[in-house]
């Protein structure tokens, strides 16, 4: 990858990262399901605009719109929905560094049901450390289990990381589709999906009017973690291919911990950094790339 493509998935990260902020902001005004039904009718307008604006063809037939609210329940919508309860409860670092463990159920959902992605070494050393990671972060909880305050939304981030690899399974048969249909697709069908429930449940026309930070919060989860994070998203993988693109995981919970830190007050501990530290060494270790290039310099020393 060149300088525009590193530059283009460091932004990427941070677009992704600050959702993680923008949801601990909207948590404390606005309930679960509308703050998630924002992202995603926004996202899904702004991203139906684009559409049109390139004249990307939507599929038509009923089945691929079948498969659509799949991939929207499993990739948007439970997701979205698990890791703003989650924030009701647990810190925006926590959530983003436990939900970066994605690529660990990743690795092992595909050794079990694809017969080209069995596990290596690399990858089984990365599970390994990627584990360590989140059990020297959940340790307190595990242990000390103060009224399920904490263990259950850290529960609930590691099922969401889970539901992401299943996701991300599922969605190789869009293959044939170009990227920005199957984003626009899934988008649209996971805000249909939760508009009845929201207003089944929320009634969003009693709730207080939300705050300029609530509405600012809003509009960034829709505009930037959403649709400009999509367009970017499928930039890269166009130019820089899945697996480079794949190296966003690494970086997102960096970017969420910073802002937390910074504007939300969370507290940044050395055990936060240990753990965050193992999965990140984890996830290198999965993608292959660095463990090669450090064997590739021993040996070449050697001779």
């Amino acid at each position: 990858m060149g300088l525009r493509e590193w530059s283009l998935l460091v932004l990427l990260s941070v677009l992704w990262g600050a959702s993680f902020f923008f949801f601990k902001v909207l948590v404390a005004e606005l309930p679960t399901l509308t703050i998630v039904l924002a992202r995603l009718g926004l996202g899904a307008i702004l991203l139906n605009i684009v559409v049109l604006a390139r004249r990307v063809t939507l599929p038509r037939d009923a089945k691929r719109w079948r498969e659509f609210l799949v991939m929207g329940f499993l990739n948007n919508a439970l997701p979205f929905v698990l890791l703003v309860w989650s924030e009701t409860k647990i810190s925006s670092g926590l959530a983003s560094i436990l939900n970066a463990t994605t690529p660990l159920f990743s690795v092992l959902i595909a050794h079990f049901y694809s017969a080209n992605e069995r596990l290596t070494w690399y990858r089984g050393f990365g599970v390994f450390f990627g584990l360590l990671g989140v059990l020297l972060l959940m340790g307190p909880s595990l242990l000390v289990n103060a009224g399920g305050d904490q263990l259950l939304p850290e529960l609930v981030c590691l099922f969401t990381a889970l539901v992401y690899a299943v996701a991300g399974i599922y969605g190789r048969r869009f293959k044939d589709l170009p990227a920005l249909s199957v984003a626009t697709g899934q988008l649209t069908a996971s805000a249909a999906m939760l508009l009845p429930l929201a207003l089944l449940i929320d009634h969003p026309w009693n709730l207080p009017n939300p705050s300029v930070h609530a509405w600012e919060a809003i509009i960034g989860l829709a505009v930037l973690s959403t649709a400009l994070a999509y367009i970017i998203y499928f930039r890269l993988l166009a130019s820089a291919g899945a697996t480079n693109v794949l190296l966003v995981t690494l970086l997102v919970p960096i970017s969420a911990v910073l802002l937390g830190v910074l504007f939300l007050n969370e507290e940044f501990t050395v055990q936060t950094l240990a753990g965050m530290s193992l999965i990140a060494a984890g996830l290198a270790a999965i993608d292959g790339r660095l463990p090669a290039a450090i064997g590739e310099q021993l040996r070449g020393s050697r001779a």
